[in-house]
């Protein structure tokens, strides 16, 4: 009560007209007080780095697979009592049976103009995943914030609760959210080379078509993994999911180790 009031300031360039009810509209803020920005807000973190690259002649660009459960009003158990599948990932009949959840939330995103191109039955019981276009980092991360507020109410809508917790139920896969990062030498459409790629060569890297620029970036990564983990795994459920046990499909799909390869999917 001592400090004073923070303020959210919207951005008028992250406005999004809700699909489901036109008449009302999302807009991401930035957090303000005594007039300056709070430094620790995650979006003015981002807005800063993005300026610090930009300084550097880098523009990022990320795309993420946001995965989700279909739980019961109550969130005690999955919302699908047919989906025992041991091993469900990519089950049709699944699908099919929460195929309006899906199908709404997809149509929004294409009224959106945001480009999905990929929806499927996760590697858990009552879990999704949907994927669209890669964009600018700030665009992707506010478009992810509303993605699972639509994914939510949407859900709301059909009688069921979505969730995007890390570990909800305790045996199955978690929730995950890959992240795919690319650096490119301008913004937006005036993009032109992404400067990760580079031409075959000999070396591990090189030979996945990896530049150097991208190989120092990899290492980067792989040098502050675990420091990272307090960004990228923040709550103890979160946590947690890295050394979990293997689950009833066979695999975590959570990292335990620092390491990679060209196609590392475990």
């Amino acid at each position: 009560p001592a400090h004073p009031d923070m303020l959210a300031v919207p951005d008028p360039a992250s406005v999004i007209q809700l699909p489901w009810k036109p008449e009302v509209a999302w807009v991401a803020a930035n957090c303000v007080m005594e007039g300056q920005d709070v430094a620790q807000a995650p979006r003015n973190v981002l807005r800063r780095l993005i300026a610090e690259a930009a300084d550097a002649g880098l523009h990022v660009k990320t795309g993420i697979e946001a995965e989700f459960f279909l739980l019961t009003p109550d969130g005690a158990q999955i919302s699908d009592e047919y989906d025992t599948a041991d091993k469900p990932c990519y089950d049709q009949q699944a699908v099919m049976r929460r195929y309006d959840v899906v199908r709404e939330i997809c149509d929004y995103m294409l009224e959106m103009g945001w480009g999905p191109y990929q929806n499927d039955h996760e590697d858990a019981n009552g879990q999704f995943e949907m994927n669209w276009e890669f964009d600018d980092v700030l665009k992707t991360a506010d478009k992810h914030s509303f993605f699972k507020f639509m994914t939510k109410s949407v859900a709301e809508k059909h009688g069921f609760r979505a969730t995007f917790m890390p570990k909800p139920v305790e045996g199955l896969t978690g929730n995950g959210c890959h992240a795919h990062i690319s650096v490119w030498d301008a913004p937006g459409e005036h993009s032109r080379t992404n400067v990760f790629a580079g031409e075959k060569g000999d070396s591990p890297t090189a030979e996945l078509g990896l530049s150097e620029q991208g190989k120092h970036f990899l290492g980067g990564i792989m040098k502050h993994a675990s420091a990272l983990a307090a960004i990228t795994n923040p709550t103890v459920n979160s946590y947690k999911r890295i050394n979990a046990p293997r689950t009833m499909s066979g695999a975590t799909w959570a990292p335990n180790t620092v390491t990679w390869a060209g196609n590392n999917r475990t």
